[in-house]
């Protein structure tokens, strides 16, 4: 199974070598046979390089998204429950615990939401974003409707969107409200225990 290399470059269409460069700033440019996705803004990446600063790229690996996910439809398929790398799945009061056990000692971070909420539907795109980046995380959202309403009340959320962190089945982190720069130190502080 082959991986593409995708650079992300605001461009005109041209053909550098076996590269295709796409004017669009999120189409992906592709080699012909290549091993890896790396991801990054090229034009501040160049823009680092000139200035004489480090330049780095995120890459990851599709093979790891690919299993993780190629498990999670076996377990769905024989009634278990699972959680996809890279994607956020959605949980309920029924749901969220076996999950969460079943993450062990890796980083939980939960996206307590409601339908009606504005703040709630701004943030969602940015939290789906995060979970593609950080393979090593899972990302949890539940719907704090009546249903799922004791499960809500158990995690005490106050105020929606409440994003709980959690590491090896205990709370070890709160944020409130859509403010994204807090849950990214969140995650990254709970990462680094």
């Amino acid at each position: 199974m082959a991986l593409q290399v995708q650079l992300y470059r605001p461009a005109p269409r041209t053909t550098i070598g076996s590269v295709m460069q796409n004017s669009s700033s999120q189409a992906p440019c592709y080699t012909q046979q290549s091993m890896v996705c790396v991801t990054g803004d090229y034009n501040q990446a160049m823009m680092r390089k000139e200035r004489g600063l480090s330049v780095k790229w995120r890459v990851k690996a599709s093979l790891d998204t690919a299993a993780a996910e190629a498990a999670a439809a076996a377990a769905a398929a024989s009634g278990e429950v699972a959680a996809v790398v890279g994607q956020v799945t959605e949980v309920n009061k029924d749901t969220f615990w076996p999950i969460v056990k079943a993450a062990g000692d890796k980083t939980v971070v939960l996206d307590m939401y409601t339908q009606w909420c504005g703040p709630c539907k701004v943030i969602a795109p940015k939290f789906q974003e995060l979970s593609k980046e950080y393979l090593d995380v899972v990302f949890l959202k539940l719907d704090c409707n009546n249903d799922n309403k004791p499960l809500a009340k158990e995690l005490g959320i106050k105020v929606v969107p409440t994003f709980k962190i959690l590491k090896d089945s205990k709370i070890v982190k709160e944020v409130t409200g859509a403010k994204f720069d807090d849950i990214v130190v969140a995650i990254n502080n709970a990462r680094s225990r």
